[in-house]
């Protein structure tokens, strides 16, 4: 293996580029077209472009990122997370195409990417589920049936997701509807299969997952857990190693269990086996996820691994590098994300106008993030991950809040002020957590978020860099303009930045406009025209970063107009509909 190219963007792909780099390997970069001057196409030794913004026309394009890496010779595909890093058909395309995949087998992708079967293969490993259904549910009259058997709450769950995709809760029978048609409309457009199971919802249980290693010499390795109850919309907000909640005999079974599930499914490379943590105790086997995990970070900190780096090793058919290892202090990292938490953490895509990272000791940033950088609706809305080590937890805590207090994001909302409020928690300082802690727990603070000053137009200089493209890939140029003025007299060309549409002049003098509170598609339209609404009644749902967003009527009244429809683009402030 000489040269690596990763199949992703943002801070996995800067992250991955960077170990490899460190390796020795030639390193290659794909983009879309919002990504042409992204920061990890100019750390890669090479970029390519692969197509348009949506990521259904590149960076989920399958055989566009295989022909860009046997145009560029590339030896290997990492897929990071996200996107193609757990389609059993990507992988088998680029092992067909003589390419080493870093990664499991696409066999072990295919098992446990379908929760229904990876559920039935985790019993098998004595790693019980939790209960719940081992057949799709057709039909919103058989997930009733299964629901009164069970016992409300339920949760519907996309046989094919994870991260929180194609998943509703449901209290009883009315709010089953919604959560079925939910969950199989969102499965459907993420992971491209409708399906979805019903599972018991188990209230208040901490989410504890479990870092494995697996070499092709049959060597394996439980390298501790992470405590990732910190959470909103059903994804992870904090991580920490290790958790405050077990004991060293769960954590041994834990690990115990990990490890058995990896060696049911034929596990190889890095992988990560989620678990419940029960009130009373007991634990269940949740999912797998076959990849590299966001938070994989904390168990980096923790024992001076570089998770990467071995996936390479193994990828390229190298024993792990290590034996048993200790755990040494502790870790946190906090996900920076384009959200604003104090509504709903409504995703806000925009342009980040300033930028500035914390330093110092046991403090590290992954990021992709610079002045200027625009954060996009058609991608996930993380900005960095900060993650910082503490001798103890309570140094951790410390350190992370003094490394809040560094960070500089304006132009767009972030969850630092959730970090802020869940540090200074009672409950999160005695390690008291649960996966509904934010929403029962915390508030926020009113203020507004710093909106910034758009950077300034760049004046012309004598030399200046562009971007340009030869066969699909990426070349930076340096080109110089004259000193003097151009013919005719006219002085040097100022280059200044589009302008940037700021809202529909409509939404702020319309009385009863329902507008769109970011960029986004709309994915339902919940009522016609001439319905009567209430104030709070969902009029549609628009999808935007990864998200599902409820918009709902701003008073009482009659729906006089509707002007959008599933499918169509909308932007930030324009009228989707009218109630008088």
């Amino acid at each position: 293996m000489n040269s690596l190219l990763v199949a992703n963007r943002g801070e996995i792909a800067v992250r991955i580029i960077r170990t490899a780099k460190e390796m020795g390997l030639r390193t290659i970069a794909v983009y879309s077209e919002l990504d042409r001057d992204a920061l990890h196409t100019r750390l890669a030794d090479e970029a390519w472009n692969i197509g348009g913004a949506p990521a259904s026309e590149s960076y989920l394009a399958a055989e566009r990122i295989i022909e860009a890496a046997r145009e560029s010779g590339a030896d290997a595909v990492h897929p990071g997370y996200g996107f193609l890093a757990e389609n059993a058909s990507f992988a088998r395309m680029a092992t067909g195409a003589g390419l080493t995949w870093v990664g499991p087998p696409a066999s072990a992708i295919e098992l446990m990417g379908d929760k229904i079967l990876s559920r039935r293969t985790a019993e098998k490993a004595g790693a019980a589920p939790v209960p719940g259904t081992d057949e799709a549910v057709e039909s919103f009259e058989e997930a009733a049936r299964i629901a009164a058997k069970i016992g409300y709450p339920v949760a519907v769950k996309a046989s094919h997701g994870g991260g929180g995709k194609g998943l509703r809760v449901a209290a009883n029978r009315k709010e089953l509807a919604e959560a079925f048609e939910g969950a199989r409309r969102e499965a459907g457009a993420y992971f491209g299969n409708p399906e979805v199971y019903l599972e018991s919802y188990i209230a208040k249980p901490r989410h504890i997952e479990a870092q494995i290693l697996v070499d092709g010499h049959g060597n394996y390795r439980f390298l501790g857990e992470r405590e990732c109850s910190v959470q909103r919309r059903h994804q992870k907000l904090i991580e920490e190693a290790p958790s405050t909640a077990l004991s060293p005999d769960q954590r041994r079974s834990l690990g115990e269990a990990a490890l058995a599930v990896a060696e049911a499914c034929g596990y190889v490379n890095a992988g990560t086996v989620e678990f419940l943590l029960c009130p009373d105790g007991n634990f269940y086997f949740l999912e797998m996820n076959t990849r590299l995990q966001v938070e994989h970070t904390v168990t980096e900190m923790v024992t001076g691994i570089d998770l990467v780096a071995e996936q390479l090793a193994i990828a390229a058919g190298e024993p792990l590098s290590f034996g048993r290892l200790p755990v040494n202090g502790h870790a946190i990292e906090l996900r920076i994300n384009a959200e604003d938490p104090r509504d709903g953490f409504r995703p806000t895509p925009g342009a980040v106008t300033k930028y500035r990272e914390p330093a110092g000791p046991g403090v590290r940033v992954d990021s992709w993030i610079e002045p200027g950088a625009a954060v996009s609706q058609y991608y996930d809305n993380l900005l960095a991950k900060l993650v910082v080590w503490g001798r103890t937890r309570r140094q951790a805590i410390a350190r992370a809040k003094r490394a809040l207090d560094e960070y500089l994001v304006a132009g767009v909302a972030t969850t630092i002020p959730a970090h802020r409020a869940v540090l200074s928690h009672p409950a999160f300082e005695a390690g008291e957590v649960h996966t509904r802690f934010v929403e029962d727990e915390l508030s926020f603070d009113p203020e507004p978020f710093d909106r910034g000053t758009a950077p300034p137009g760049n004046r012309a200089q004598t030399g200046r860099n562009m971007t340009v493209e030869v066969g699909g890939r990426r070349f930076d140029v340096t080109y110089w303009l004259p000193d003097g003025p151009a013919r005719g007299g006219s002085d040097r060309p100022v280059l200044r930045p589009p302008t940037r549409r700021v809202g529909n002049a409509l939404a702020s003098v319309e009385p009863g406009a329902v507008t769109a509170p970011m960029q986004g598609t709309i994915v339902k339209v919940s009522a016609k025209v001439g319905d009567r609404v209430e104030e709070g009644q969902q009029i549609c749902v628009l999808e935007a970063m990864k998200m599902e967003n409820e918009i709902t009527s701003p008073q009482d009244g009659k729906l006089v107009e509707v002007r959008v429809a599933p499918g169509d683009n909308v932007r930030n402030n324009d009228v989707l509909a009218v109630v008088r």
